[in-house]
């Protein structure tokens, strides 16, 4: 695969940005696209290693030698095709997902791994300037109609899928536009929404119906799901972690799930941001140092925040793999994004404890305390320790809070009679098959809080059991293990 000893003559290249100063001035992606035959030259670096554990580090099983190669040998045409047969949206894939297949990638024991995610986003995005992404409908119908609720990743990929195999699919999202977190909860300077919209239009022509604006359980009734010989639920897991601290319902003390689908509403001319959600010459605090946080404080500072301070409880990680976690797994190491370096001062081992407001009611500092993490004498999990004197009062305007997802809202399971788990994620068997036979589940509503690519991934093993339910014989449609689409 590649160029024999291809990784010996190439160095790995990251991707380029347009510099700060010019990009914070709008929401547009800011990426530079590589020329083609810097592409060529990462796809060489892909070695002949003889297993690749990249397969096992992608949740797609994406095939990524193969495309590798082809990318060297400039057969972009075939590359996509190899994309394609496993990952329904590579583009979504290759902006927005962290890479744990780079993790695994075996040359990455001894030098930076093959630039994975890097290859796959211009594959796609060759893909669409050739016109090769074409709409492609099936040529017969099976008399079998799905619903899917919820058209993130996992819903979108399930959808496809389904309609590939011939059924009669609509799906049904409660907001205005399809795409899910996608569309309302990646800011545009990560993925600007003609990302999504172009999709949709071809997902639109080969047969899927689109119902926006439709929320089963409160403007659908549940049970005009009967009329459906199967669903999906791929709603996502939307509850938010809150902050159980004094002052934590002060005006000023806004969740991240809020902030930043206000923010894309107004970017896409649906709405205006009212003062309580945007950060302009506010003091702004970002509680949480995952993907969520990040993209709140490129948000802050495209809205002209006077200051920007991320908070993890968490200690600062290791800037390169630890012995904690070995190679093919996920290293937990410090990550720097594009947002980090546009302007942000981040704190380590930081506990928020209070929330503190002016004469009006409204936030205007908060106090917070260091903290260190102890393991036990039986080395179980460490346990946190507040450092003694050492609380200290920050000015904050806008506390964010980046805390992550508990779980689905319960709502809709519970009028379905449906099982749930004590996180209350719809439980699924190994065939994604809730206990209400035509009922299935996928996504983040079924495994928790999680990344696109699980997400994509569910929706397409998902499809392939609902497939087979429906049929009553094994599925054609393809799974994990890869393999060219079905035919029609």
């Amino acid at each position: 695969m590649g160029k024999l000893r291809g990784f010996m003559e190439y160095d790995r290249i990251n991707e380029e940005n347009v510099d700060v100063q010019d990009r914070v001035k709008n929401y547009k992606e800011f990426t530079v696209t590589p020329s083609e035959k810097t592409l060529q030259d990462q796809g060489a670096r892909c070695m002949d290693c003889g297993v690749p554990f990249c397969h096992s580090g992608c949740p797609l099983g994406n095939m990524i030698p193969d495309f590798n190669d082809a990318v060297y040998r400039n057969e972009w045409q075939k590359a996509l095709r190899i994309l394609h047969s496993t990952n329904n949206f590579p583009e979504f894939t290759g902006r927005l997902c962290p890479a744990p297949c780079e993790a695994a990638c075996v040359l990455g024991i001894i030098n930076p791994p093959v630039s994975i995610e890097l290859i796959e986003k211009y594959i796609v995005e060759r893909g669409f300037k050739e016109g090769w992404i074409k709409a492609d409908p099936p040529l017969k119908r099976t008399g079998k109609t799905v619903a899917v609720i919820g058209s993130g990743p996992a819903g979108l990929a399930a959808a496809q899928q389904l309609n590939r195999a011939g059924h009669t699919v609509t799906v049904f999202e409660r907001d205005e536009k399809v795409g899910g977190l996608l569309r309302y909860g990646i800011p545009d300077f990560k993925m600007e929404k003609n990302v999504i919209d172009r999709r949709i239009t071809q997902l639109e022509a080969e047969g899927i119906i689109f119902k926006t604006g439709v929320e089963v359980g409160r403007n659908m009734a549940v049970e005009a799901l009967s009329a459906f010989d199967a669903v999906v639920l791929c709603g996502g897991a939307t509850i938010r972690r809150r902050l159980p601290i004094p002052g934590a319902d002060l005006p000023g003390v806004v969740q991240a799930m809020d902030f930043l689908p206000k923010s894309n509403r107004w970017v896409d001319g649906l709405t205006e941001i009212e003062n309580s959600l945007h950060a302009g010459g506010k003091n702004v605090v970002v509680i949480g140092g995952g993907d969520t946080g990040s993209d709140c404080i490129g948000t802050s500072n495209r809205q002209g925040a006077k200051s920007v301070t991320n908070f993890e409880i968490m200690p600062k990680p290791a800037e390169t793999r630890t012995e904690d976690h070995p190679w093919p797994f996920w290293p937990f190491k410090l990550k720097t994004t594009s947002s980090h370096e546009e302007g942000i001062h981040r704190e380590w081992s930081i506990m928020t404890k209070e929330f503190t407001a002016d004469e009006k009611g409204h936030l205007k500092a908060l106090t917070t305390v260091n903290v260190r993490w102890e393991k036990d004498a039986n080395g179980g999990r460490p346990n946190l320790i507040e450092e003694p004197n050492s609380e200290k009062e920050w000015p904050c305007e806008l506390a964010l809070l980046a805390l992550g997802f508990t779980g689905p809202e319960p709502t809709l399971a519970e009028k379905l009679g449906l099982d749930q788990d004590e996180r209350s994620n719809v439980k699924g068997n190994a065939k994604y098959q809730t206990n209400v036979p035509h009922i299935f589940t996928a996504g983040d509503m079924r495994r928790g809080q999680s990344l696109i690519v699980w997400a994509i991934s569910e929706g397409r093993e998902a499809a392939h059991h609902i497939d087979t339910y429906l049929m009553g014989e094994p599925s054609k449609l393809p799974i994990k293990e890869g393999g060219d689409l079905p035919t029609n």
